[in-house]
This record gives structure tokens, sequence and C-alpha cells, in this order.
């Protein structure tokens, strides 16, 4: 299956895993590139020096290529950048930010740079900003978000209209039909979140893996977009950001009710009543977990018979 993606990375299946906090390490990353998609290390909850555990880790682990995703929010991303160089990694996603401010300097240092969006406005930024593909995530994505709220099924369309780089979709992608429908509206691949934090590899902690495959319809929302927008399954936690709004609460009394280190505590440490637990409204369509490789090749095999069955329409 060869297309713009899966040439620009040197892969077998345009599968992207998601660089997700607290659940996309080494092992995680190194399992999805060896089974043919890119796998990404998620270094938005990594230390420098824990980063560079993780790269040497999946260097060991892959022969394939793989790459780090960062959060342009991170606060020491200048230290994650230089790791990432020294380190010869090849390829990163870069989100929450302007694309302008690192993408040249990785290019020069011969990585390829993509970057995560969820409008058309920030994808033609990104365009401008010569990046090598661009993510367009739809509000149906778990963790950090858009607060436009476009739909993916809307939001790939509109981008593929306007650019001219290659396109990879996200958001509510758990399947392979999923994935065909997208790639239909314009992807040239799909970046895939939710359904490998329910994988054996995934760092997150087995409570949080057993309640995404427990989720039921209307069970996650979008909220705190006064701070930074975030789809949460609802917990204790989230009720407690909800009655935060009920009574008029100030910016200042959510980041109070926030606190520090909420997605660590639920999604790594297993805390289901006090913890941000991140996840996508696909969650509803996950019931088990199993490796990273049975993940693709059940995504590519109902791709696969999904597209024969439209071929013989």
């Amino acid at each position: 299956m060869q297309n713009k993606i899966t040439q620009l990375f040197g892969i077998q299946y345009p599968i992207v895993q998601g660089g997700m906090i607290w659940t996309s390490g080494w092992r995680l990353a190194s399992a999805v590139s060896n089974a043919g998609g890119l796998g990404l290390i998620g270094a938005g909850s990594m230390y420098p020096e824990v980063l560079r555990e993780h790269i040497l880790k999946c260097q060991k682990a892959t022969d394939k290529p793989f790459g780090v995703n960062i959060p342009m929010l991170y606060p020491d991303i200048d230290k994650l950048i230089d790791i990432i160089i020294a380190m010869g990694v090849k390829i990163v996603f870069t989100s929450a930010g302007n694309p302008k401010t690192w993408t040249s300097h990785l290019q020069k240092n011969g990585i390829i740079v993509v970057h995560v969006v969820s409008s058309l406005k920030f994808a033609l930024k990104s365009q401008e900003a010569g990046v090598d593909a661009i993510v367009a995530e739809g509000f149906e994505a778990g963790g950090h978000n858009g607060r436009d709220e476009t739909t993916t099924l809307t939001l790939i369309p509109s981008v593929k209209e306007k650019i001219k780089t290659p396109l990879i979709a996200a958001g509510g992608i758990a399947t392979g039909r999923a994935m065909l429908a997208t790639m239909i509206l314009g992807a040239d691949g799909v970046q895939v979140g939710s359904r490998f934090v329910a994988s054996d590899e995934a760092s997150s902690h087995h409570l949080f893996k057993e309640k995404v495959i427990e989720t039921t319809e209307g069970e996650t929302h979008l909220t705190l977009k006064e701070l930074v927008p975030v789809r949460l399954l609802k917990n204790k936690f989230y009720n407690d950001v909800q009655a935060a709004y009920n009574r008029g609460a100030t910016v200042e009394e959510l980041k109070q009710v926030l606190g520090r280190a909420r997605a660590k505590r639920g999604m790594f440490e297993g805390d289901m009543d006090e913890g941000e637990l991140e996840i996508g409204q696909v969650s509803t369509l996950i019931h088990d977990i199993k490796p990273a490789a049975q993940i693709i090749e059940d995504m590519i095999r109902e791709f696969t018979e999904a597209k024969d069955s439209l071929d013989q329409l």
C-alpha cells in the first residue's frame, strides 16, 4: 500500500500512531513501527533525559522509522529538540503552537516535520511554514483538541480542498472502515490514537485501558476550553469541573480545579476518580486490549475488505 505518506516516512502502511502523553512510550512506538506503521514517542509527558532514554530504547527495539511528537507548549522544548537532533531522530510531529517556530530548524537538520491542526486556518499556516505533512484532527479526537468542534467528516475535505501538502486524518479513526472513509474524503493516511491506548504495549495504566473498553456512548466530553480544550471520560474529576462551571467559576478557579499532573494521575497511575482521563469518542468501538501489531493487521484487513466491497457496487 504505497502512497505519499508511506513514501514520505518509508513505512509499509499509511497508519501513524498518535504520540499521546503517558501512553506512547518506546514499547508502543517500536511495536507499531515493527508492524508497518509509524510509531511515535509522546514527548509531552517526558523530561528531556527521559525522552533520551525512550529514543535509545526505541532505536534498539526497531530498525524501522519512528518519530517523536512534541507539544510546542512544552516549557523545555528547546532541550527536547536538541536531544532529538543529537540522537538522529528523523521524524517529528509538532502540535499546539506556531509551526514556523521550529520547522525550518528541524528540516535543516534532516528531519521530516509534520504539524497537527484542528482547522483549515491552521492547516494553511502550516503549509505556509513549509511542513512536510499535516495532520488534520477532528473534534471526535481524545486529549487536547480544537475549540471550533469541527468534525473529521467536515474537516478533512475542507482542508484537502485548499492545501497541496500531504494530509493525514485524525479523530474518530479506530477501524479499517474509518481509515477508508477518511482517505476517500482526501486524506493520504491516518493517525490513530485511542485504539492504541487499549494495546498491550501502551504505557497507560491497565485500569485506564479497561475503562476505555467499557466506555459507552456519551461518556466523553470536550471541556476546559477556557484553558486548553480537552476531551475527557466522565468521572469524579470531570463532574468537579462541571460543578465549577455551574457555579460560574473564573479561569483562575478552573485552573485550581485542574491542579497539576491530573493526566499522569489518571492515565498513568490509574486513579479513575481524581485523574484526567483523555480519550476519543471512538472509544465506544474499542472492545478489547490487544497487541499493536494485531490492531494494525485488523485495520488493514478491514480496510481491504471495505474497499473491495465498494469496488463491487
